[in-house]
């Protein structure tokens, strides 16, 4: 049991202004495994207050001192990979292989570039008679979703820290108790009091209360469409940046001369990566009509090889989803494109097996047509739509033809024709034939997957702001 009675803010654990806890579950027995205070509106004032306290001396700090401090942060990170990595298993419901690479993995990965970046960042330059200087934004707050939670805390929280603004985070109270262990490695690295402070509860009332509050300069959101657009509003109440990666609907295109031995099975394991909680999922899955069916066996021979089971058995390659409230929707999803006409050829159940926890077995849809509810909206489980298309120019419209504009991937035995469709593609990130995860390039979406970007320079520029002096 990991329970924690206290916030931490301004450098040490701190009791709550309220008297209520958080019970956080496990996704694969539905049992108690810890708890978190529900913070307050008083506590983000307590929080802000003291990241307005430490502003001033952390964003004069020497830039190679805060860079020290980053790989120290990194650094204690790493040391907790195992519990991290078991943390989140348990949290979210990441098989344990990912859980290690991935959850834990990642962010050590994120905050120690942090570092290497702000030694080499060009904070300054001459334009004519005038001196332009970037300057950390001041306080900002920091909003995290639960399917990769603490990469998505270090992508927000180490770029920030770098740019010398100091940080008010709100980590998801669904998979909030690795938030609690980046508390653990502050205290133990002696981080300075105020630079990071960590207020767990509930979006409508922490995370609005970090949204409207004077003391917040910015506000970075990475959450689901509706909640961005109320983060959004309420911050313009007091004219605040703010950045927000919102939510995806990706197509994987595989056009008709790619090698698809390669791309389908690719692009179906790419949706199911984390039972298919990841915004930037290919969830949709674009190929030439006179293909779909081998499209469809190479995909259920993917599938077929995800053992789906304990996240903490390191066979696990497909875990549970991370709530109830999370399978009852992505069953609703399933049930609505059985009725909108596509045709299941895979999954769609509870495994029989697995009568505990909150599991999806992995699902394939086919004939799907791109005006389906299935392949408009983010289902954010383990489903995969299959969607044929008649030209190049049909496929590239209806990767197109959603809201988002998140992440995509391209596959042609023409690396040179795969750049041209990726190029025609209105999305933040396109892989070309699979390929590999960078994390120093930006990320981020177009259309309603959000404004800004996050990871690399592109990231850390996000917390700072531009002065002209003229001499």
């Amino acid at each position: 049991m990991m329970n924690y009675a206290e916030l931490y803010i301004d450098g040490r654990w701190q009791p709550s202004a309220g008297n209520r806890k958080i019970d956080v579950l496990s996704a694969s027995t539905e049992e108690v495994i810890g708890s978190i205070p529900e913070g307050t509106s008083e506590d983000v004032n307590k929080a802000a207050a003291a990241a307005r306290r430490a502003f001033d001396s952390w964003s004069e700090t020497p830039r190679e001192e805060r860079a020290q401090w980053l790989e120290k942060l990194a650094g204690a990170l790493k040391e907790r990979t195992e519990q991290i990595a078991r943390t989140i298993a348990m949290e979210v419901g990441s098989p344990i292989s990912i859980a290690t690479s991935i959850q834990a993995g990642l962010p050590v990965t994120v905050t120690a570039s942090y570092a290497n970046l702000l030694r080499e960042a060009k904070l300054e330059h001459e334009i004519g008679n005038s001196l332009v200087v970037r300057e950390p934004v001041g306080v900002a707050g920091a909003i995290t979703p639960w399917n990769y939670p603490l990469h998505q805390i270090m992508a927000k929280v180490a770029p920030a820290l770098a740019a010398g603004c100091t940080v008010v985070l709100k980590p998801s109270e669904v998979a909030p108790l690795n938030a609690m262990l980046l508390a653990e490695a502050c205290i133990a690295i002696n981080l300075p009091a105020g630079v990071l402070n960590i207020v767990t509860g509930y979006g409508p009332v922490v995370g609005e209360a970090i949204a409207t509050h004077p003391l917040v300069d910015m506000v970075s959101f990475t959450g689901s469409v509706r909640a961005g657009k109320r983060v959004a509003a309420l911050a313009a109440e007091t004219i605040k940046r703010v950045t927000l990666e919102l939510g995806g609907k990706s197509a994987c295109v595989i056009l008709d001369d790619a090698p698809f031995e390669k791309a389908v099975p690719g692009g179906a394991r790419n949706a199911m990566l984390n039972s298919g909680q990841t915004c930037s999922a290919w969830t949709r899955m674009l190929v030439p009509r006179a293909r779909q069916q081998d499209a469809i066996d190479l995909a259920l021979k993917a599938i077929g090889g995800l053992t789906v089971g304990d996240p903490l058995d390191a066979a696990t390659r497909l875990g549970p989803l991370v709530s109830a409230t999370q399978r009852e929707r992505v069953e609703g999803y399933i049930a609505k494109g059985q009725q909108e006409g596509a045709k299941l050829v895979a999954g769609g159940k509870r495994p029989a097996a697995l009568p505990k926890g909150y599991y999806v077995e992995p699902t394939i849809f086919a004939d799907v047509k791109s005006l389906m509810t299935i392949a408009q909206e983010e289902i954010f489980g383990p489903v995969l739509s299959i969607l044929p298309y008649d030209s190049e120019d049909e496929a590239v419209r209806i990767a197109n033809d959603t809201i988002y504009g998140l992440a995509g991937g391209v596959w042609s035995s023409d690396p040179e024709r795969a750049l041209r469709v990726a190029r025609r593609m209105r999305t933040g990130q396109v892989d070309v034939n699979g390929g590999r995860y960078n994390p120093l390039a930006p990320f981020g979406g177009y259309k309603q997957s959000g404004i800004g970007r996050e990871m690399g320079v592109y990231g850390l520029e996000e917390y700072l702001q531009i002065k002209s002096i003229a001499r």
